[in-house]
């Protein structure tokens, strides 16, 4: 059962009771992230996510990881391009002590200058573990070839040079002007009282008064580019891709089929045609990213040295030829699929309280699994069609390779 409630101090807290679990899990959400940085204080949101659990007012560090293990629970957070969120996961006996620790890393993170040092260390390793993660470190490099080095093309951990400029004020500074009553949601899902967490957050965040300054965000425009980054490796990682849609976008259930249908799957056009028929990659996907006011929509693939202009020039082919190839047993099995994850995703409290947490913040209304379902249902193949010439056929397309390969390989691949 969902419900919508207001702290005292006008936070919304959306809520999805569930009888029948054991476990909750309560989240609170900063409608901040790297998009909303500057360009020379790129990962604060990331750095700050981190510092969060690095000691407050009342409890260490060690006090802090010992007290959520004795309860056996979950006490973590994430930062994305456009959010901050931090969550406690527990047995719902523990929902009271849960909800006390979490508000405390919330408001009374002491953010002490020598645990910034050490987080500036730990940080620097993450950056570096990622840049040694190829298959993770394309993704970086291609949105910052879609949307440059600012707002969306920005990484979420920063960058090293930023990391190592970032201060304790520029930590304060942050939370004083988004971490407030009109930049938070808080979300519930699991077995619990929703009268009863609702007084707990009153006691704790009630007396939160600070504002949020206005975000100034200009809509990012999609750059069509070739980005090539010759690096030796023993796979050369690809991702291209067009504009998609945004979160609100009626268009967002289109997309799921279209990208259900493309490369979301084991039965998709492109796991089967490079990796089943062709044996061309081990790795490859596609995936949809919406953001407030634009979207992504794209592939990846990881292949050999020899293969890599051919399975873009794959990738493309597939791509533009889906919108005049699509047939009505394609689309009932994407509906059929899609319908089937999103019931699969009610049994977990994560998927839940994400779910309602997103609603409330890209839509301010909350949707049923069944009037979605519903949505989707109503797709027509001329809809999904439709969309997919824009996208593909109408709009821009861009590219970014890393590996051990040379830029003027991939220059003719986009033209044809």
């Amino acid at each position: 059962m969902f419900t919508k409630k207001h702290l005292d101090n006008g936070i919304p807290v959306v809520m999805e009771q569930l009888k029948n679990f054991r476990s909750v899990l309560l989240g609170i959400w900063v409608k901040v992230g790297s998009r909303h940085e500057t360009h020379d204080k790129n990962g604060v949101s990331h750095f700050l996510e981190h510092m969060f659990f690095k000691g407050t007012k009342k409890r260490t560090a060690t006090d802090i990881a010992v007290e959520i293990d004795s309860l056996g629970g979950d006490l973590n957070a994430f930062t994305s391009r456009e959010n901050t969120a931090f969550y406690v996961k527990v047995l719902d006996e523990y929902i009271d002590k849960g909800t006390e620790l979490l508000t405390d890393i919330f408001l009374n993170s002491t953010l002490a200058e020598e645990e910034i040092e050490k987080e500036r260390g730990v940080i620097k390793e993450e950056i570096k573990l990622v840049e040694d993660t190829p298959d993770d470190y394309v993704h970086d490099l291609f949105n910052k070839t879609i949307w440059g080095d600012t707002g969306l093309g920005q990484p979420v951990l920063g960058r090293r040079e930023t990391i190592k400029t970032i201060t304790r004020d520029d930590l304060t500074t942050h939370v004083g002007k988004y971490y407030g009553t009109a930049d938070t949601v808080i979300a519930c899902a699991g077995n619990f009282d929703p009268d009863r967490v609702l007084k707990l957050l009153n006691d704790y965040l009630g007396d939160l008064r600070r504002g949020s300054e206005p975000k100034l965000i200009t809509p990012p425009e999609f750059r069509s580019k070739v980005a090539v980054y010759t690096r030796d490796l023993s796979e050369t990682h690809i991702c291209l891709g067009v504009e998609g849609v945004p979160y609100g976008s009626s268009d967002r259930y289109l997309i799921g089929i279209l990208n259900t249908i493309l490369g979301s799957s084991v039965s998709s056009r492109l796991f089967q045609e490079i990796r089943e028929k062709k044996g061309y990659a081990y790795s490859i996907y596609s995936f949809a990213s919406l953001s407030a006011d634009t979207g992504l929509w794209a592939v990846y693939a990881g292949t050999g040295r020899k293969k890599a202009v051919a399975v873009t020039e794959l990738i493309i082919k597939e791509m533009r030829e889906l919108y005049a190839t699509l047939t009505d047993v394609e689309l009932k099995r994407a509906k059929d699929q899609l319908k089937g994850n999103i019931m699969l995703g009610l049994e977990s409290t994560s998927n839940r309280m994400q779910n309602i947490a997103n609603q409330e913040i890209y839509y301010r209304k909350y949707l049923s699994s069944k009037e979605i379902i519903k949505e989707i249902e109503s797709v027509s193949i001329g809809h999904v069609k439709d969309l997919a010439f824009r996208l593909i056929n109408e709009g821009k397309m861009s590219l970014t390779v890393l590996g051990p390969v040379k830029e003027e390989e991939f220059k003719h691949v986009m033209a044809s």
